[in-house]
């Protein structure tokens, strides 16, 4: 005969997902950060932003899984013709985000470049994130039924030596930056085996503008405070669909 019903169970721990969705986080610091919880760390690098060979730049979206690689290198490429290849033989570039490290007076060799590159982690998700931009100077709120993973600041389009860079797409959790400074990203020039932060590369933000909806003026200003650079750039969110 049939006893009883037992008491229930113990909830069990949460379940790990296998969706096939895939988040990148850049730390911009020398820390890995750590995948949210439920989420599984697929692996951990190092966060690309673009190469530049034969003077043209390749950029990485900040939100797909290329932009973390495993291994650091001035030089992570080689160049090949005409049944030849060859390696750090030229001028190609890499760059890379960097941490909140001090800007050196001069190029950087060896383990002092493991200071200013900054760490990332690739994780499987439940459901796709985006990134939303409240062009504001406070992170906007997601949509009903989506959860916040971080805010941050909207990171919009980076240039290094010449005209040669790239952009994020604004819909990628790769252009809501964490931190934000002037110098971003790092220049490391493979056939010296350097990195710098030279005057010549720049970085561009979504910045804040009228509350009305509507802006159609913009005025000449200079600001040279972190505090009021950092107010006047748009701020952002990046969300995800709950689970629930």
């Amino acid at each position: 005969n049939r006893g009883p019903t037992g008491d229930p169970g113990v909830r069990g721990p949460p379940g790990r997902c296998k969706s096939g969705f895939l988040l990148v986080m850049h730390s911009q610091t020398t820390s890995v950060p750590s995948c949210p919880s439920g989420m599984s760390t697929l692996w951990e690098g190092y966060s690309l932003l673009y190469l530049e060979g034969q003077e043209k730049a390749h950029t990485q979206d900040l939100g797909q899984p290329g932009s973390c690689v495993r291994v650091f290198s001035t030089m992570p490429f080689l160049y090949c013709n005409q049944g030849s290849c060859q390696y750090a033989s030229r001028n190609d570039k890499s760059y890379w985000l960097s941490t909140t490290e001090a800007i050196p007076k001069a190029p950087v060799s060896g383990y002092q470049i493991q200071r200013h590159i900054s760490r990332c982690v690739v994780c499987e998700t439940p459901s796709p994130a985006i990134s939303i931009h409240s062009q504001r100077s406070s992170p906007p709120r997601c949509p009903r039924d989506w959860e916040v993973l971080w805010s941050g600041f909207s990171f919009l389009v980076h240039t290094g030596t010449g005209d040669e860079g790239g952009g994020q797409s604004l819909t990628s959790s790769g252009s809501c930056l964490k931190q934000f400074f002037t110098h971003p990203f790092v220049e490391c020039q493979g056939s010296q085996g350097t990195c710098h932060f030279f005057p010549d590369i720049f970085s561009f933000w979504l910045t804040h503008v009228s509350d009305q909806g509507f802006n159609s003026t913009s005025k000449d200003v200079v600001l040279t405070d972190p505090t009021e650079q950092r107010n006047r750039a748009s701020h952002c969110s990046v969300c995800m669909k709950s689970a629930n």
